[in-house]
């Protein structure tokens, strides 16, 4: 353990330059630039809101913008961090093959910059709450055990994904659609009430992402949390989070042999 610690801290300036890297390339000939991180998930919300909130009677709800805020910030990183995660080890084979660079660092840094990205965009939730008559309360300290969990569980994922994603090359595709599955699963634009009256509010229940959304929603709509909703996503970006970096260390000795 102390071998790997020793290595971070050796190459930690190299993480923040592929850090600062993946941000200048993501924003490279933008006129918007930072800008639109802010302006995207408003233009969204406000579509999600209007179709939504007429579907499900909930237009006269206006913390119902929040909800969907909420729920689209939280899945949005998720689902970007972890796409770009996926290829990452592949689109740097050229630089893998010349020098040498923790392979961890990689997806390591694609999660990371879209996590400064992410943060950012939380920006929008001041306008959102205002226009919903929310005001912050005790309950807002629930933001930063869910933003932990939530980047935890992104590396995890996406440090398996990026592995399985040298050796199978459809393992991206084959995401896209379990990303849009999770989606429907995470209650991000629909009352949850609509699955409780079926009695599939347990398939909720065993998405770990749903309960970090959740997590968000308590604390910025000052509702309470059950201990399933911190214990479960925690646990579970605990195992994968674990379980990414031994398969990682385990196969990157092979990953010259098929890039």
């Amino acid at each position: 353990m102390t071998k790997y610690i020793k290595g971070f801290l050796d190459y930690r300036f190299l993480l923040g330059e592929l850090v600062k890297r993946g941000i200048n390339l993501k924003y490279r000939r933008s006129y918007l630039g930072i800008i639109w991180s802010l302006i995207e998930p408003l233009m969204t919300t406000t579509v999600l809101v209007v179709v939504f909130g007429a579907l499900f009677n909930r237009l006269s709800d206006r913390t119902f913008a929040t909800y969907i805020m909420c729920g689209r910030l939280t899945f949005s990183f998720f689902s970007t961090g972890t796409k770009v995660a996926c290829h990452a080890i592949r689109s740097n084979a050229s630089m893998i093959k010349k020098v040498y660079v923790p392979k961890y660092f990689y997806p390591l840094s694609s999660i990371l910059y879209n996590f400064i990205i992410y943060l950012i965009s939380l920006l929008v939730l001041i306008p959102v709450m205002i226009y919903s008559h929310l005001m912050p309360t005790l309950r807002i300290w629930k933001v930063f055990p869910a933003m932990f969990t939530l980047l935890i569980v992104t590396i995890g994922v996406g440090v398996i994904l990026c592995v399985m994603d040298v050796f199978f090359r459809d393992v991206e595709y084959l995401w896209n659609v379990a990303t849009m599955i999770i989606m429907y699963l995470s209650a991000i634009f629909y009352p949850v009430e609509r699955l409780e009256k079926h009695g599939l509010s347990w398939l909720l229940d065993l998405n770990p992402l749903y309960c970090i959304i959740n997590l968000f929603r308590g604390a910025l709509m000052g509702y309470s949390n059950g201990i399933w909703e911190y214990a479960y996503p925690m646990a579970f970006g605990i195992f994968v989070f674990v379980f990414g970096f031994w398969l990682l260390k385990k196969k990157q000795d092979e990953f010259i042999l098929h890039l």
